[in-house]
């Protein structure tokens, strides 16, 4: 098997709401489960996510999980996740879906450099950036 490199997100106790946001947004199939599945099944806990997976059809992979009871949450700063590629239909789709409910921080057009690139924090405060190589339209 060969190493992957697959993001990881973290959420105080929504990640079942997110990853089904992501679901939504990117497509592809979802696994998730709860800390009851492999544990106390009657834990106040039970029903957060432990491990969610989601394998998306243009070949994405996107984690998450809840925060555990007894640790501490770590808001997520200082990353982004980045979606680039010359599919312009496919890409500005993901923006757009992804951007829904959340904020634009720089709106997906054509930069100097010749490509479209946008920014955007998702309802759940994670930042994604969107490049669209070549892009011809801004």
């Amino acid at each position: 098997m060969t190493s992957t490199l697959n993001p990881y997100v973290s959420f105080r106790d929504n990640a079942r709401e997110a990853m089904e946001f992501y679901r939504g947004a990117l497509g592809g199939d979802l696994t998730i489960n709860t800390f009851g599945e492999y544990g106390d099944p009657e834990a106040p806990e039970a029903n957060l996510v432990m491990h969610a997976q989601l394998e998306t059809p243009s070949g994405f992979t996107l984690m998450g999980a809840d925060t555990p009871p007894g640790m501490d949450f770590k808001e997520i700063g200082g990353i982004s996740i980045s979606l680039s590629g010359d599919d312009e239909t496919e890409l500005r789709g993901y923006f757009e879906k992804l951007s829904e409910g959340g904020s634009v921080t720089m709106p997906l057009e054509k930069q100097m450099w010749g490509d479209q690139f946008g920014m955007l924090t998702d309802p759940y405060g994670v930042s994604w950036m969107v490049n669209i190589a070549g892009g011809s339209q801004g």
